[in-house]
């Protein structure tokens, strides 16, 4: 069984920036992909950016330029820099394997942007 931990998140002004950490129970190689996801209260938790075992990296269209996922050189941390951070990105964040596995879920952290 896999545990993620996620901290980083926090209160922040619009334009600032949070570095977000997922660090994980075990080696997170296997999994071959992983993934920062975000969830708003009454939104469905979305896939906000992707990160292979080489390094190949995909982005949500609306964190594109903005927001940028890294592996650790331990083998079990990953981060997402969040930079020029609006409103819109108020949310819990998570990490977890890509595709999502449900009985991965941590308790996320929360980040606020204010205006």
């Amino acid at each position: 069984q896999v545990q993620f931990v996620e901290s980083g998140g926090g209160l922040v002004q619009t334009g600032g920036s949070l570095r977000l950490s997922c660090a994980a129970s075990g080696s997170i190689f296997r999994f071959h992909v992983m993934g920062w996801y975000r969830q708003t209260p009454g939104k469905q938790r979305e896939l906000v950016a992707t990160i292979t075992s080489g390094g190949s990296t995909t982005y949500a269209d609306s964190v594109k330029g903005r927001f940028t996922i890294s592996r650790g050189n331990a083998e079990n941390t990953v981060y997402l820099q969040m930079n020029s951070l609006q409103p819109a990105d108020t949310a819990v964040y998570y990490c977890n394997k890509f595709p999502r596995e449900e009985n991965y879920w941590g308790q996320g952290t929360q980040v606020t942007v204010s205006s």
